[in-house]
């Protein structure tokens, strides 16, 4: 932990909730496609088609749309009225302007470790970049970060460019997030170490089997980030 140079944080579900957000909109679109098939049944087509989608449009609200329009027009048999269709994009438009307000404790640990000057603090997101780059606005905390960073995807291919980029090596990150598959695992795989915080939510194509590491922190408080830091610092 002594090596720590540059902190690197997650942001979707780590630094503010964004899947209950979605999560309430999937709801919606279960309830409309009742009269054609069980919530169960509906959520299972919504699943598959975003995992049959993910190579082509990658993450975030915009292809998350496209994927609930086409799951609501398929299931239904293409008799869902024109008007329920339009509901649904239109709930769906409404994330990418939902409130990005940071969990317990995000806002004072960041502040706190960004006055410190000990580290660089990175935002390492993925997603789409324009929608990624308002919710960091929106959060109010973008003067945290010295860098952001937002990727199509997080794998070890995107962790080493990002540590090259920041010209360290992987040792000298710490990886915060609440992703075991995209932020805990790749991180581990490379070198770096990493803080686990889930999330009481998790999205079905981001499950992963959770293991033990050396180089692993898990906690359950945004706050405890800093005994962790101050604990290796000794």
């Amino acid at each position: 932990m002594s090596k720590i140079r540059v902190l690197a944080f997650d942001a979707d579900d780590t630094l503010w909730d964004c899947q209950g957000h979605f999560d309430r909109v999937m709801q919606q679109l279960y309830t409309e496609l009742e009269p054609w098939v069980d919530r169960e049944t509906a959520a299972n087509e919504l699943y598959a088609t975003e995992r049959k989608n993910m190579p082509l449009l990658g993450f975030g609200a915009k292809a998350f749309t496209l994927s609930m329009l086409e799951t609501a027009m398929r299931v239904s048999r293409y008799e869902m009225p024109a008007a329920k269709i339009s509901e649904i994009q239109q709930q769906c438009y409404r994330l990418l302007q939902f409130p990005c307000t940071p969990l317990p404790e995000v806002e004072a640990t960041l502040h706190r470790l960004r006055d410190s000057r000990q580290y660089r603090m990175v935002a390492f997101t993925k997603g789409e970049l324009l929608d990624q780059e308002h919710k960091l606005e929106r959060s109010g905390l973008a003067d945290c970060f010295d860098d952001v960073e937002i990727t199509s995807d997080k794998g070890e291919r995107e962790f080493r460019n990002l540590c090259h980029k920041l010209g360290i090596a992987p040792e000298e990150m710490l990886m915060v997030g609440n992703s075991f598959k995209s932020d805990i695992a790749p991180a581990l795989a490379i070198g770096c170490t990493a803080v686990h915080i889930p999330f009481h939510i998790t999205w079905e194509l981001e499950e992963a089997k959770v293991y033990d590491h050396p180089r692993l922190y898990s906690i359950q408080h945004f706050g405890e980030l800093l005994d962790i830091l101050a604990d290796g610092s000794k």
